[in-house]
């Protein structure tokens, strides 16, 4: 909106004579032929307007040439901001109020990764089931004790069996009692 106001107001208040700037503005926007062959004939109009005021050969340059000249750099200037305000409000209108850069593609969906369903305790997972029109009867209750508990326990038992084989009972002296003896460096007894 603020370069919408500042290239309106450019033809104006430079009297006309920066008007080419407005339409090169509304030409690079719109990209369209016709305001490409109208900022070339608004340069020319310009160039034929200053022209005209040069060749005032009055000393005040009010003379028939002088007056042309101004009015035609005025006028210029007054309907290139009208034609500026026209074509970009109308440019703009067809658009959405924030459009994504044209040149940038689209930006996919983030990624969620989905995580697969693990059986929770020896449970194969649990399948999605589409609901069905007619009442479906209740499920039977699971079994008390499922096969894969049974399986825990004997390994556990196979472990604990396998850790009391390997320490050394309490019962058990030590080898070694007196803990200034050449083999433990000088370390009590571990427990």
């Amino acid at each position: 909106m603020a370069l919408r106001v500042l290239f309106a107001l450019l033809p104006v208040l430079s009297c006309g004579f920066l008007g080419w700037a407005t339409m090169l503005r509304l030409a690079v926007v719109t990209r369209k032929p016709r305001d490409w062959w109208l900022l070339g004939l608004n340069c020319v109009l310009s160039v034929g307007w200053i022209a005209l005021i040069g060749a005032d050969p009055t000393p005040e340059t009010n003379g028939w040439q002088g007056n042309t000249g101004a009015f035609g750099v005025i006028i210029t200037g007054f309907v290139t901001c009208v034609y500026f305000l026209v074509a970009d409000i109308q440019h703009h209108a067809g658009r959405p109020a924030a459009p994504a850069a044209a040149w940038y593609p689209a930006q996919p969906a983030p990624y969620v990764p989905q995580q697969p369903q693990r059986p929770a305790y020896g449970y194969p997972p649990a399948q999605q089931q589409t609901p069905t029109p007619t009442p479906a009867p209740a499920p039977a209750p699971g079994p008390a004790n499922p096969p894969r508990i049974g399986q825990v326990r004997a390994e556990l038992d196979e472990l604990s069996e396998l850790l009391r084989k390997q320490t050394p009972h309490p019962q058990n002296p030590d080898p070694n009692p007196n803990p200034n003896a050449p083999g433990n460096d000088g370390e009590g007894q571990a427990r």
